[in-house]
């Protein structure tokens, strides 16, 4: 890195109580933070988003920062992405306007950042010295869990307010919300495209003056972007999280039956509402497992999806593909045809079904399956095609760029050669 620097970003909201602090802090420690981490230099940007106390005239009084004013609130991620925009710095960090964050703590975070070669270096805010409160430390790790869950990966702190990105890693993050969301949709984002994100536990002090976050709303708001990012990166994690959640269902509901069958070799007449919940459920969760393959295939469309599957979805893609989706649609057709084939004869031969209960579930569910798989192929088909189409357009373009290029380099040699030979002629 040729041009070590880093770029502070410090949005504000109202913050007039914390403001004059924060920003003396970060004075102070921009020696040790250069000194520790190697830089060359600290810069530091505060952005009013849109303050009506005296936020901005406080941040205007100290010399050496830069201040931004948004007349109008654009929100939390707007203030941090104009202040990084604005900046110079090759590392960009942000840092919480409110005191419970010591600005000191960015040696640390920038030397990681450089040492490990980190896209993204946060401070976790659940140590054992932190003060969050208790609502608000119970959600984090609600967040962290389900992140966790669907990504494969994990961090801690999901909405940490103080992290340092290097701004070469940008490009893999945007776009990124504009309101409080903004750090847990940089933690989904982060983690679905594979890029090196470390948690250094943190010191969290109470915040100075009252808080903008709201639990309810802004709760919803944190869950809503973890699930986007997920549908934008891994959709495949959500629908293979529903399948399992069907499969574990469908052991639950039939545990029961299945035993007192092997007992007693029959089944009581009440269990054929377990029979049609399990139905039900299983052929939700063949349409979530197939779903999985699908959107899996579709997600690779994205110029900006990694190509590398985690395990179980690599099962599954394998096993709804080719020769294996052949297999099994032949095999549930088999089945299908099997647990009817019975009642089908005794209809035709004498007009009348005595055939049991369960066998119709059992049919009737293997041969919607059977259904389902081809309505499957059919649209694998049409994401083949675009994807075909896609490659092709993108080869085109590529070809097209080059031989512009090659163009415009012999039409520049063109106009140089006659200049020189005008030259040479003069000169004799």
């Amino acid at each position: 890195m040729d041009n070590k620097r880093l770029t502070i970003v410090i949005p504000a909201l109202n913050e007039e109580e914390a403001i004059g602090g924060t920003i003396a802090r970060c004075l102070d420690a921009r020696e040790e933070i250069s000194h520790q981490a190697g830089l060359d230099g600290v810069e530091i940007i505060v952005v009013s988003d849109g303050s009506t106390d005296r936020t901005v005239e406080i941040a205007q009084s100290y010399e050496d920062v830069q201040v931004v004013v948004f007349e109008e609130n654009q929100g939390y991620g707007a203030a941090i992405k104009e202040g990084w925009r604005l900046g110079q710095g090759d590392l960009v960090g942000f840092l919480d306007a409110d005191g419970t964050c010591d600005p000191r703590f960015f040696a640390q975070l920038c030397r990681t950042a450089l040492d490990e070669n980190a896209d993204v270096t946060l401070g976790s805010r659940l140590g054992s010295d932190s003060q969050m409160p208790l609502i608000r430390r119970a959600g984090n790790r609600i967040f962290a869990f389900l992140l966790g869950l669907l990504c494969g990966r994990k961090v801690t702190d999901t909405a940490s307010g103080m992290r340092v990105v290097r701004r070469q890693s940008l490009k893999h993050l945007y776009p990124l919300p504009d309101g409080l969301h903004f750090t847990p949709a940089m933690s989904a984002r982060a983690l679905m495209n594979h890029l090196r994100i470390i948690e250094i536990p943190m010191k969290y002090e109470e915040r100075i003056g009252e808080s903008k976050l709201s639990a309810l709303w802004d709760g919803f708001r944190f869950l809503k972007v973890i699930g986007e990012g997920v549908l934008c990166y891994r959709p495949e994690k959500i629908f293979l999280a529903g399948f399992t959640f069907c499969v574990l269902l469908i052991l639950l509901l039939a545990a029961y039956p299945a035993e007192f069958y092997f007992q007693h070799g029959r089944l009581e007449e009440w269990m054929i509402y377990r029979f049609v919940v399990c139905q039900l459920v299983g052929s939700f969760g063949m349409m979530l497992l197939l779903a999985s393959a699908l959107t899996n295939r579709m997600a690779q469309l994205s110029s900006r999806r990694e190509e590398s599957v985690g395990f179980w979805s690599s099962i599954v893609v394998s096993l709804f593909s080719g020769k294996s989706l052949l297999f099994i649609t032949g095999l549930f057709t088999l089945l299908g045809i099997g647990f009817l084939w019975p009642g089908i004869v005794e209809y035709v031969t004498t007009g009348t079904i005595t055939l049991h209960w369960s066998r119709l579930i059992a049919g009737a569910f293997a041969l919607f399956t059977v259904m389902q798989t081809l309505i499957f192929f059919v649209l694998m088909k049409v994401v083949a095609i675009w994807y075909f189409e896609q490659s092709v357009l993108k080869k085109n373009i590529l070809e097209a760029m080059s031989n512009e290029s090659s163009e415009l380099r012999n039409v520049n040699y063109q106009k140089i050669t006659p200049t020189v030979e005008t030259s040479r002629h003069i000169m004799k």
